[in-house]
């Protein structure tokens, strides 16, 4: 007779833009429901600065720090026996991120070929999580997320790159609903703190499609 494997802990991974919300979602997610939250290194990054000001010169350094951080997070949830939510998915560094740096010339081919080899060969190793929501923001109200939260290596940002950005995560958001399961939450017209029946039903579907009991 053979033994069944213990089903692992639900991983639940939040994606979104720059000032969709991410880190403010996971962290009230996993105050919700007592999940094990993981946060996204930004000002642990040490190249994002000089990043912002010069984007060819730093591309590559950059996504490079965020995807060695991303993994060992991802090693360590494997590991994990409760519940655990990420801000930010290791798929929109590179479908994301650095292949915008890329098209738009700030990543030269030579560095994007050995960044995208390293993130397949990783991606092929992981499970993936059990469900990847993704927080939508228009750019006009990313910008003022942005702005308002005031980041000092921030302020070089500017609305044709989230632009960009955007435009990059719908066309992966359509790819990455066809391989994982993924839920898209509307951030517009609501805010994550304040609209508190709102929230709490987007937090009960969450759990609901990870087949979590809702206390």
């Amino acid at each position: 007779m053979t033994r069944s494997r213990p089903k692992k802990p639900p991983f639940v991974a939040i994606a979104g833009n720059i000032g969709a919300g991410k880190t403010t979602f996971t962290k009230l997610l996993s105050e919700r429901f007592g999940w094990e939250p993981r946060y996204e290194r930004v000002v642990e990054n040490p190249y994002l600065a000089d990043f912002y000001k010069d984007m060819r010169k730093w591309a590559f350094h950059s996504q490079i720090f965020f995807l060695t951080h991303r993994f060992r997070d991802l090693l360590d949830i494997q590991r994990r026996e409760r519940p655990c939510v990420q801000d930010r998915t290791i798929y929109e560094d590179a479908e994301i991120f650095a292949r915008n740096l890329y098209e738009q010339g700030h990543m030269d081919e030579r560095d994007f070929s050995t960044y995208h080899a390293l993130y397949t060969t990783i991606v092929g190793s992981l499970p993936p999580p059990d469900l990847i929501v993704y927080l939508r923001a228009s750019p006009w109200t990313l910008l003022s997320r942005i702005r308002t939260r005031g980041r000092e290596f921030e302020r070089q940002i500017d609305r044709e790159y989230l632009l960009q950005l955007h435009t990059a995560y719908e066309k992966w958001v359509r790819k990455a609903s066809q391989q994982y399961p993924l839920m898209v939450v509307e951030t517009d017209t609501f805010d994550v703190y304040r609209d508190e029946e709102w929230r709490e039903k987007i937090f009960e579907e969450i759990a609901r499609r990870v087949g979590l009991a809702i206390n």
